[in-house]
């Protein structure tokens, strides 16, 4: 119920989220399972509830295991569809947790369940493709064995901005991977997963665009989106009454995400994540108030109409890319 609810809501407010989004494949979004996804790793949580929102059917993802520590924690995230794997550098101790998951994952791909797996098996902000772990070569193998008909789809993230929400996102979908395009016969287990990795790697690499961090011209080609002078005046005024209505609620995140998790990769994923499961209570408890002080329910009711309609003005003409200053790198709205 828990999950449903937030898919709901996400699939609304996706659009103030996000500028804009290409999709490579759309057609892809409507598979059913038994399908992993192996995906770079750019954004961290972010990338899991991007990816989660656009498939029609639900997604399970994998996520590093230290945010399961806590009881309450992992009861929630479970509920999320969200299971535990653990890296070698978080205690060998732990990595008996990852063939308990491995195992939940199969059962998942017999019931036609799709799952996320980060196979750079790390989150950096950048535009950039690094090695491959063998994690997911290891759950594909192990679920082709077990008879099941599994599809590796490859998936690219490529995000405008690493430190501002309305971003631009290019979600590229590559070509399926099956158990027929692995050797079975005469190979080991190590040359699997080699031979696993090399034929992810041929078809992740192109999905990822490759950009310096400071070439802010390549940026701008890849993922931005022109916008007319006529348009920077059409939406302004409503713009400015976004910024003025949601600015209650944006700040005080900003403020605390960049004291938390300012010099970290998880930033933008946390600000996000916030909104998302924020906004609809800010509005409530704004149309409350607003019906509380006019004594009006028409204007209360307009008001939920209104300020999303505004936050999506403000999306359109805003900066698209971040733009770093000498104190602070991600002071941005």
């Amino acid at each position: 119920m828990l999950y449903a609810s937030i898919k709901l809501v996400g699939r609304l407010a996706i659009k103030i989220l996000c500028r804009k989004i290409w999709i490579s494949n759309p057609e892809m979004l409507q598979r059913r399972g038994p399908i992993l996804l192996a995906v770079n790793h750019p954004n961290s949580f972010l990338d899991s509830i991007i990816l989660d929102l656009l498939f029609e059917a639900p997604v399970w993802a994998l996520a590093r295991g230290d945010a399961f520590r806590n009881k309450t924690h992992a009861n929630l995230l479970r509920k999320l569809n969200i299971l535990p794997v653990y890296r070698s550098s978080e205690g060998v101790s732990n990595l008996g947790i990852n063939y308990q998951t491995f195992t939940a994952c199969v059962a998942l791909f017999r019931q036609n369940q799709i799952v996320t797996i980060y196979s750079e098996a790390r989150c950096v902000n950048e535009w950039h493709l690094r090695p491959l772990k063998k994690g997911t070569a290891r759950l594909a193998i192990q679920t082709w064995e077990a008879g099941i008909p599994l599809t590796v789809l490859p998936v690219g993230l490529n995000y405008s901005s690493f430190r501002s929400f309305g971003k631009n996102v290019a979600i590229n979908i590559g070509e399926p991977i099956h158990a027929h395009d692995i050797p079975r016969e005469n190979s080991s287990d190590g040359q699997r997963l080699n031979a696993f990795n090399q034929l992810l790697l041929q078809r992740l690499q192109p999905l990822v665009y490759e950009i310096d961090k400071h070439d802010n011209d390549a940026l701008e080609k890849k993922l931005g989106v022109s916008v007319s002078a006529f348009e920077k005046i059409f939406w302004f005024l409503p713009a400015q009454a976004g910024r003025f209505i949601h600015w209650p609620l944006y700040k005080p995140i900003q403020k605390m995400a960049l004291h938390y998790f300012g010099n970290t990769g998880h930033y933008d994923s946390v600000v996000s994540s916030l909104l998302l499961l924020l906004y609809p209570i800010y509005l409530l408890c704004m149309s409350g108030l607003l019906w509380w002080y006019t004594n009006s329910l028409l204007i209360a009711t307009a008001l939920l109409i209104v300020a999303p309609f505004c936050a999506w003005c403000s999306v359109r003409i805003k900066p698209q890319f971040d733009l770093p200053t000498p104190t602070n790198p991600v002071q941005q709205q």
